[in-house]
């Protein structure tokens, strides 16, 4: 069974572009090389443009412990601490 995690984050109006541009250049290619990481999505919501949710597949939930504890998840996390409006907000479901 696979885990998909939701990140969900705001940013400041006008680092819209600066978020996107910073999770498909450095991101999300640094997540989907990681172990399990089966895909990895950045998902801009359509009614308030400074939303976001980082939509990743994983195959476990032992992949997903790997993955944060790895330099990758620190590295991710330096990146994208400078942009967010307010806390981020992590929600994992199982796939049926």
């Amino acid at each position: 069974m696979s885990i998909v995690r939701l990140i969900y984050v705001s940013v400041k109006g006008d680092q819209v572009k600066d978020a996107v541009n910073l999770w498909k250049e450095h991101c999300a290619p640094l997540m989907i090389k990681q172990p399990g990481c089966l895909s990895e999505k950045l998902l801009e919501c359509v009614d308030a443009p400074n939303e976001f949710i980082s939509y990743s597949e994983w195959d476990s939930q032992e992949s997903i412990d790997k993955y944060r504890n790895s330099e990758a998840h620190a590295e991710i996390q330096r990146h994208s601490r400078g942009l967010q409006g307010g806390q981020a907000i992590v929600k994992r479901y199982a796939v049926k």
